[in-house]
C-alpha cells in the first residue's frame, strides 16, 4: 500500500492542532502528517509531540521545528 504525506505548516496553532491532526489521520490509514512548526511561541510543537506519544499516532505523525520564524515561503 502506498502512503501519502500531508504537510501542515504551523505558527501559533495550539488551539487548532489538537483537533486538526486527528481529523486528518482519521481520513485513511495510508495518510501521515508532517507538521512544520515555525517556532510558535504558543506551544504548538509541544502539543504535536504530546500527540506523537499516543499509540494511535505512532509512526504517522512527524514534526520539524524551525529554530526561528522564517515564514511560509521558506
Amino acid at each position: 500500500m502506498s502512503r501519502s504525506l500531508i504537510v501542515i505548516p504551523t505558527y501559533n496553532e495550539a488551539e487548532n492542532i489538537p483537533t486538526l491532526i486527528p481529523i486528518v489521520l482519521a481520513q485513511h490509514e495510508s495518510l501521515d502528517v508532517l507538521v512544520v512548526d515555525d517556532n510558535s511561541p504558543d506551544g504548538t510543537a509541544r502539543i504535536v509531540k504530546e500527540l506523537q506519544a499516543m499509540p494511535q499516532y505512532a509512526n504517522r505523525l512527524f514534526i520539524i521545528e524551525r529554530p526561528s520564524k522564517q515564514g511560509l515561503g521558506t
